[in-house]
Formats: structure tokens, sequence, C-alpha cells
């Protein structure tokens, strides 16, 4: 944003003309250096004076009712002329242009574009006197019997010398006369090349359209015989080389001589300015309006889990409580919890995409297995809402094993399918993947509420759901499909959807993989039965939370085990040296004196048979990795679940007990 400030402060302060920025009570805040450069005065000569002050008298009621108008219709412009007067006290004649910005917190005034037309409206009078003074010198030159070609060569070196283009046409044929050079310069065509009004037209409009616009807009003007209408702001014109200019024309009829004088001003650098001004302020407007509607949705988000949370937990202190009402207050507590984790880490991954902070890490994985997980994990949740939660898979049992980025995969897979069944109140959801030329493709198609066609590309904008002014938006961040598109680009892949409003949506994905050994695996653990620990387990807590460790300790009461506590990893290190027979570790990752990774490569320097598993509550992409590297057994990110917990150490431990 601090770039874009930049160029357009650089095109404002480079512009040929001036460029300044009044408040409401007409004050100067702002000039361009061509603004007071071009009048002679200093920029402190500006700075907190009124307009009012250097406007001639008998123009002030026009510039005021004009600053009136703006401020009852703030969308349309106005372009006035009137006298400005120099730090010499001579007065200029300045074209004006009024932008009404009182809504832009940026600006919060009205900028106004100075053109100093003094030059032009000179041309214009001496070219007005000239042509009494040519008709009064023709009956002169009549009388003293000039030659005609005289009297034409004086008009001609006026007209040739004028800052502005201008072309003379015979009114009645629509023959072009004459065309001045800057009119030639402007339009890149000769003089010989246009011999009508007609050609001068299909050349510089060769869209058909667009020229019937343009021709019927200046007939109907011309035809009023409003003087006030016969000229045009902002009409783009091509030139003989094909590049595009934006013009200001105008024309004056003499009726008298069967002649229409047209004129034209290049605009196209203050059309492009102002275009630029008009785009940061819009900009500037959406963002603040997106922020806004994001705020409110993360309040939201965050607010309705911890009204459950607190307010279900405070009722825990109410007497009478039966285990049927204790058990109903409990699964609200987890759902909430659970629904502003989910917020929670949505904003995390969000902030590490937008941070480069979320590396491709690639790993084995059986697609099949995968797929059925999933299938598997989902079931109850369709069920629940009573869908049919369909899996056509496709993939080929000897193309299954690939290399990809599991954690990602996983992700996208989730979040597709979790959307599905959140928009889909009846019917079905099918999840379908197959594997074709090294690519893995799979879609998520559902009955649901479908997507509105004008709404199907700004889905995978962030935070975007905060913005539907719809009932139909359900809880949630609005990041999941924005990490889903963002998960997908990393892979390489691409995701697109196809949806019908009020029938059903089908989201789909193609990302590409890396063929492993595709040897069929036997699950060598199939059939057997863990063997049974005949001793009692001894079970270091590594963890400086005194919360942490007694939530561990509970769930550790489902197992025959001795629970030493210890709250740093020199503590853990120290212990296990002297207590070779430890069977696990629960290595909390950040802890004081020394981390859970330093503590776990110590361990590993005399025992390597303890088991030990990580557990941290940052959980970040590569976490993982880095705890097997630094030689533990398992990971595990907070919160912990219990079913989760006991897996791992069951897990764990069959391994080292076969």
């Amino acid at each position: 944003m601090e770039n874009a400030a930049k160029k357009f402060r650089g095109l404002i302060e480079n512009a040929p003309d001036g460029v300044v920025i009044i408040d409401a009570e007409g004050r100067f805040i702002y000039a361009s250096p061509n603004a007071v450069r071009q009048f002679g005065y200093e920029n402190d000569d500006f700075l907190g004076r009124k307009g009012d002050e250097f406007t001639h008298p008998d123009d002030l009621p026009f510039v005021l009712e004009t600053i009136g108008k703006l401020m009852e219709n703030p969308s349309i412009k106005r372009t006035i002329t009137y006298r400005f007067i120099k730090k010499s006290g001579v007065y200029s004649w300045i074209e004006t242009t009024f932008v009404n910005m009182l809504a832009n917190e940026a600006i919060n005034g009205f900028v106004l574009n100075f053109t100093d037309v003094t030059e032009r409206k000179k041309m214009i009078a001496e070219l007005m006197d000239a042509k009494e003074r040519a008709e009064e010198s023709e009956k002169i030159m009549h009388q003293k019997n000039i030659e005609l070609s005289e009297r034409n060569q004086f008009i001609q070196t006026i007209l040739d010398n004028l800052p502005i283009g201008l072309a003379l046409n015979e009114t009645d044929k629509g023959t072009a006369k004459y065309m001045n050079r800057k009119f030639e310069e402007i339009y890149g065509w000769p003089a010989h090349e246009i011999v009508s009004v007609q050609s001068f037209f299909e050349k510089v409009y060769p869209d058909e359209n667009y020229r019937n616009q343009i021709v019927q807009r200046i007939m109907s003007d011309i035809a009023s015989g409003d003087k006030s209408r016969m000229h045009w702001e902002n009409i783009e014109i091509t030139c003989k080389n094909g590049a595009k200019k934006i013009v200001y024309a105008a024309n004056i009829p003499l009726a008298d001589q069967n002649t229409m004088v047209s004129t034209v001003t290049d605009i196209t650098e203050l059309y492009l300015i102002q275009k630029d001004l008009l785009a940061a302020k819009e900009k500037a407007e959406e963002s603040d309006r997106l922020k806004s509607a994001f705020l409110a949705n993360m309040s939201h988000e965050i607010r309705t889990p911890m009204n459950g949370i607190l307010g279900f937990t405070s009722l825990f202190n109410e007497p009478g409580l039966n285990s049927e009402q204790t058990q109903q207050y409990i699964n609200i507590i987890q759902k909430s919890g659970q629904r502003m984790l989910n917020t929670v880490n949505d904003l995390i991954d969000i902030s590490k995409i937008e941070t480069g902070q979320m590396p491709v890490i690639k790993s084995s994985v059986n697609l099949k297995e995968q797929l059925q997980n999933l299938f598997s994990f989902f079931i109850p949740e369709a069920n629940e809402k009573g869908l049919k939660l369909i899996l056509k898979d496709e993939i080929k049992p000897e193309m299954a094993l690939v290399e990809t980025d599991i954690s990602k995969l996983d992700s996208i897979l989730t979040n597709l399918i979790k959307n599905a069944i959140k928009y889909t109140d009846s019917g079905s959801v099918e999840i379908y993947g197959t594997i074709k030329e090294q690519r893995f493709e799979f879609y998520v198609k559902d009955t649901g509420i479908g997507i509105p066609q004008n709404r199907q590309l700004a889905v995978f904008n962030r935070f975007e759901q905060a913005d539907i002014a719809d009932t139909r938006a359900l809880q949630g961040s609005g990041l999941g499909l924005a990490i889903t598109k963002a998960y997908v680009e990393m892979l390489e892949g691409k995701i697109w959807l196809e949806s019908v409003d009020g029938i059903g949506s089908t989201f789909y994905v193609s990302v590409p993989v890396e063929q492993t050994n595709n040897l069929i695996v036997v699950n060598e653990s199939a059939g057997k039965t863990k063997k049974d620990v005949t001793k009692k387990l001894k079970i270091v807590v590594a963890e400086d939370d005194e919360a942490g460790f007694y939530y561990l300790q509970a769930i550790l009461r489902v197992l025959d085990c001795e629970i030493i506590h210890c709250y740093d990893g020199k503590e853990v290190v120290d212990y296990c040296k002297n207590n070779p027979d430890t069977d696990l570790i629960l290595m909390d990752i950040r802890m004081p004196v020394m981390n859970g990774y330093e503590a776990a490569s110590e361990i590993r320097k005399f025992n390597r048979e303890v088991v030990i598993i990580a557990q941290t509550a940052f959980a970040l992409s590569g976490d993982k990795e880095k705890a097997i590297a630094a030689g533990c057994n398992d990971y595990l990110s907070k919160p912990i679940k219990k079913a989760d917990l006991v897996s791992a150490i069951n897990l764990n431990l069959e391994k080292f007990s076969r």
C-alpha cells in the first residue's frame, strides 16, 4: 500500500497541471508543486487559506454553486472555468475539475485539478478577434486589391501556433476544410488523409458501436443549439499508430460562416491520474469494509464458543446436577472448545501462508488408505444429519503409494468434505478419487444449497464468508476455502468448482504426485494382539504447566502405571539417567532450562529403548519431523484428546514389545 501511495503522489506531483485539495470549509490543505508554481506562490501562501481569497469576486458565486452541487451529489464531477489571482495581482483564467472525496478518510476534501487556460482563452479570443479583423481586413484588402492568399496566410499563421488542436469544417457539406498542427499532432492523422467529417469519425473511432454512440451524442448536442452541451469530456480516440488517448473536445458554431470550429485537448495523463485516485479510493473503502466484516466475524466466532465454555462451566456450581445434565454440559463445552480451536488454527494457518512460513514437506502416503480413513471419520457426522456419504475410490492398489505433503493434502480433503456436509441439509455427499498421469484427481460433490454464479470465484477469497449478507452463511472463520486454495497451489495443483444455486456443488482438485515403490504393503499387526505388559509402566510426564500435568495424569489413570512429574528438560534427562527402566516419556517441547528437543536428544545418547512422545501447543508445519529427528517416537499436538493419547501410547509400546 505504501508503494502505491508513493506512486500516486509521484503522479500528482509530476503532473503538468496543478492538483490541490480543499476541505469542506474551502480551505487549502494540499497543493502540488505545479499548483503553486504556475501562479507564483509558495506552498505556505496557499495552505490554511480559503479559496474565496483567490477567486475573482464576479466568479465566486459560480464556484460556490458548483461546490454546493457536489455536496448534494458526490458521484458527479464538475469542470468550470473562472478567474484566479496570481501573486503578482493579475487574474488568470483556470479550468478546474472538482471531485468530491469527502467520504475518503485519507483525503476528506475536494480534489481540484487546475489547468491554466489563459493562453487558450486568449488564443480563442485572438482567433475571434482575428476573424473580425480578417473581415475588416477583407474589405480593406478588397479595396486595396490585396491578394487573397496573403489574408489566408495571416490567419493560418495564427491558427498553426495555437496550443490546442483546431479544425474547421463546412457545416452543410461535412467537408474538412482545415486542421492546425496541434490537431494533427493529437490525432496522428495528417490533414490530407481526412477529407470529411465522416472519414474523421471512421478513423479515430474504428469500433463501429462506439463510433455510433459518439456520433449520435455529438449530433444531438449540436442540434440542441445549447452551447453548454457542445463540449465532451473523457472521449477515447484511436490514433493512426493504434495508440489510445483521452481528449476533451468542444465545438464553436459559426452559423454565418457555414463553419464549425472544433477544438481538442489531450487530457490522457490527467485522466489516468484521476482514474488511479478513484481506484485507490475504492480500494481503501473495500479494505475498510472487509476489515470491519472480518473483525465482526472473528468476534462472533470467538465470543460464541467462549459463551458456551464459560456459561456451562459456571452451571457446574449449581446444586442438584444429575449425571445426564453433567454429560450434556461437558459435550457442549467440548464442542465449543473445538470450534474456538478451529478458528484459532485457521488464523494461524492463514498467517503462516501470508508470511511464507508454510513449507511443503513430502512423505510417503497410501492414498487409498487416506480416502478410506477420511470416509470413516466423516460417516458419523453425515449420519447425524441424515446424509448419505458415498466413497468412489478408483485408485489402483499398485498406484496408491505416492510422495506428497500429506498434511496439506489431508487438510484440503478434510475442508472440502466438511464444507459439503456443513452446507447440505438433505441428500448425499460423494467423494471420488483416482490417479491419472502422475496426478491425484478427486472431487467432493454435494446436494446442498449451492453457490450463485456471481459468488463462485469469491468463495476462495480470504475472510469472504464474513462478507456474505445472506441468512445461509453458517458458522466459521471464512478462511477454510482460502487455506484450501493456498495449499493446492503450494502443491502445484489447481482447484475449481461447478455449482447450481439451490441444487448443489462439486469441488474439483488435481495435484501432481510422485509415484514410489508401489508394492502392496501387508499390515504386519493385522490379526495380532498387543503383547501384555506384565510390569507396572513407569511414565514420566515432562510438563511445566500444572494444569497440563493434571490433565494428563487424569487420562493416564486408565493405565496401570507409575507417574513421575518433571518440570523442565534437564530434570527429565537426570531422572532417566538414574532410572533406566523408564518405559515412556510424555515430553513437552517448550520447557524452561532445557527444551523438549534438547532433552530428547540428550536422552538418546544413553537410552535408545525408552518411548518418547512429544507434545506441543505450537503445532506448526514441520514440528513433527523436527521432533522425530531429535529422537522422539511420536508427536501429539495440544489440546490432546484422551483417545489420541491412549492410542499413541499403546501403538508405540506395542512396537517395542514385539
